[in-house]
């Protein structure tokens, strides 16, 4: 599946694309709490190369997308990757751990709360039922409402029509407009930061 928006491409992430799609990571990323919880050191960076190669390499249910500007090369000569996305379509079950141990920059008990907030929500929302979960989707600063986040939930969410299943995400309250525009609706509490937000499946 690709797709392509003015000068924008979508299309599958490899290996090669790691040490970009850790950069774009820490540039879209810089929220205080997210800065707390993964800081930006040289250690922390090895530790999501490390992450991203492991499931490119022995997790194929981990779906990797990206997005590069034919119009914009990078020091490789290549053209520019301006944002990612990460389609997660196996169960927590089928998944497993969903990261390695946390790096020793991380506070391991705060990243561990996180993500099991994360779990039980995704769980009291979708209980057993199938669906795709869209894990990680982060665009550079620079290419930010140009289309790119787009894309991406379009392409997981059409993945999902395709084969009949449901998809969920976890958002922020900022973000979760582009996703009700492909019909994820937020099934959070209106105190909570995080939007739980569910796409259901279509016939």
């Amino acid at each position: 599946m690709g797709s392509v928006s003015n000068s924008l491409v979508l299309s599958p992430a490899t290996q090669e694309d790691i040490p970009a799609i850790v950069d774009v990571w820490f540039d879209a990323f810089t929220q205080p709490v997210i800065g707390k919880l993964f800081p930006d050191t040289p250690g922390m960076r090895q530790w999501f190369r490390d992450c991203h190669t492991l499931d490119m390499q022995t997790k194929p249910l981990q779906k990797y997308v990206r997005v590069v500007d034919e119009d914009a090369k990078d020091a490789q000569g290549r053209p520019r990757l301006v944002a990612f996305g990460k389609w997660d379509l196996s169960t927590p079950e089928e998944r497993g751990r969903r990261f390695p141990l946390w790096h020793i920059d991380s506070p391991f008990q705060d990243c561990e709360n996180l993500i099991k907030g994360l779990d039980g929500e995704r769980k009291r929302v979708m209980g057993d039922q199938k669906h795709y979960y869209l894990d990680t989707v982060g665009t550079h600063p620079n290419y930010q409402r140009r289309g790119a986040g787009s894309m991406i939930v379009k392409w997981g969410c059409d993945l999902a029509d395709h084969d009949g299943v449901a998809a969920y995400v976890d958002a922020s309250k900022e973000g979760a407009p582009l996703y009700k525009r492909f019909g994820f609706e937020d099934f959070s509490k209106p105190d909570e930061e995080i939007a739980s937000m569910a796409r259901a499946q279509r016939a």
